[in-house]
């Protein structure tokens, strides 16, 4: 093909495989203006005119719309730029699909309502800093105004949850259950209880959260061995668990044991103790891909009923 060919507008579209009538919107706009006319005024196209064709083809099939075409092609802006930005673009729309996925994925195992499906889509949506400043302002509403252990303060703060671009359904389920929890006034109300209850009654060499959770483990294993030998927490059997543990508690909250003791210590093993609490740390291990938490909860409750029993 020579530098003198000429092609009619039907010629150029048999060429690229555009419509002619494409082409005539694109020569009307000037994107791909014709290099010449007949004497009877029919358009003219050169190779050059047919090669910038391809081009605005080729970036059309991209989803760069017309007017960043026009910029390009008067050289306002680099190929390169324009590539950047619409790989971003993608980015973003490949991530807002994922997400769209998961949770019709998660509709369809949980066999959603309309309404939890609307719920659920709503709070997939939001952007990460979205998701970080519901539990942000969860905790900040909880800790607001109380002396609590700087360092479990610390770690409610920092466990924030980080949905991934392309989450699992569970996942999508975990969030929406605890942007959920989070906002029930009574589970809201129950860990300011935790946390007052903290601040008033912990001393400070009892904020020590390594010692708190050897106490826990403590707790979970020799309940679990009482509750796996069939020991009931009435059961006479049980009163050696629960003075050892009574004892631990005594000596990390530098208390005396003894009968006023153990008549307040249920009370407060159990405003810890509350089942929603738990499912907060193991929705956010979910959510995060962390490995989820065991529960504690039945083990502090047959604790505390050995205790009183």
């Amino acid at each position: 093909m020579d530098g003198g060919t000429l092609y009619t507008i039907g010629e150029l579209a048999r060429r690229t495989g555009l419509s002619v009538r494409t082409i005539r919107f694109y020569s009307d706009s000037g994107v791909v203006p014709p290099t010449c006319r007949t004497s009877a005024g029919y358009r003219l196209y050169d190779p050059a005119a047919a090669a910038r064709l391809d081009l605005v083809r080729t970036l059309r099939d991209l989803g760069v719309d017309l007017a960043t075409v026009q910029r390009l092609l008067a050289r306002e802006i680099t190929v390169g730029e324009v590539a950047a930005a619409h790989a971003d673009a993608l980015d973003a729309q490949i991530r807002t699909l994922r997400m769209r996925r998961a949770v019709l994925r998660a509709v369809a195992e949980l066999r959603s309502s309309p309404e939890e499906m609307e719920l659920m889509h709503k709070l997939a949506k939001l952007s990460a800093e979205e998701r970080r400043r519901i539990i942000t302002d969860f905790v900040d509403a909880s800790f607001a105004g109380l002396d609590v252990d700087p360092g479990f303060a610390a770690r409610m703060r920092s466990a924030l949850p980080e949905l991934p671009d392309d989450p699992e359904p569970e996942q999508v389920d975990a969030w929406v259950e605890l942007a959920e929890l989070v906002g029930d006034p009574d589970f809201r109300a129950s860990v300011r209880r935790m946390a007052e209850h903290q601040a008033d009654a912990m001393p400070e060499e009892g904020r020590d959260q390594g010692v708190w959770a050897e106490l826990t483990e403590l707790t979970r294993r020799k309940v679990e061995e009482a509750i796996a030998a069939g020991i009931a927490p009435d059961a006479a059997s049980a009163r050696p668990v629960a003075d050892e543990l009574a004892g631990a508690y005594a000596a990390m909250l530098n208390e005396q044991d003894g009968p006023e003791f153990r008549r307040d210590l249920p009370a407060r093993i159990e405003i810890g103790n509350d089942r929603r609490a738990e499912r907060y740390w193991q929705l956010l291990a979910v959510i995060n891909g962390w490995p989820v938490p065991p529960t504690l909860t039945p083990a502090f409750t047959w604790f505390a009923e050995a205790l009183r029993a």
